[in-house]
């Protein structure tokens, strides 16, 4: 079985014949140069061509715990917008609604770690050690050891 972008389970022999047909993307995450995906303060709404990178790279929202697939997410800035963030891909997350909308209200923050992954930081009334970055999107990473666990 396969899953989707958007959740879905379909047999793999569908899947592959269903791709056989879809516009292709290749994502590059290492010396990529596209001015597309860097729009620094130019603009707050992530372009197209972002939203493809990040989906490709976070596939759903970055909060622990969450499972909402990225097609249902919104771009979130680490650094928010209103406190000069960038429209970069490497300073954007996907982010779902409701948890985009928490940092707002609440005392969280998000950053990226040294292996480039979203980190959501709790407020120190709530933080008691525990993880940070969401694996549910990444099940590849569950079987490597916790020190090699790739980018």
């Amino acid at each position: 079985m396969a899953v989707t972008g958007g959740g879905s389970l379909l047999p793999m022999g569908d899947l592959i014949r269903m791709a056989s047909h879809a516009f292709h993307y290749l994502a590059v995450f290492d010396h990529h140069t596209s001015q597309a995906l860097y729009l620094g303060r130019t603009k707050r709404i992530a372009s197209p061509a972002q939203r493809i990178v990040l989906h490709a790279r976070d596939r759903g929202c970055t909060r622990l715990g969450c499972t909402v697939p990225g097609y249902w997410c919104q771009v979130h800035h680490l650094t928010d917008w209103k406190n000069g963030g960038r429209t970069d891909v490497d300073t954007t997350t996907l982010a779902c609604g409701p948890e985009n909308r928490m940092i707002e209200t609440t005392k969280w923050t998000t950053h990226r770690n040294t292996k480039g992954r979203t980190e959501w930081v709790p407020p120190p009334d709530l933080d008691r050690g525990q993880h940070r970055v969401n694996g549910y999107h990444h099940p590849e990473r569950y079987l490597l050891p916790e020190d090699d666990q790739g980018p």
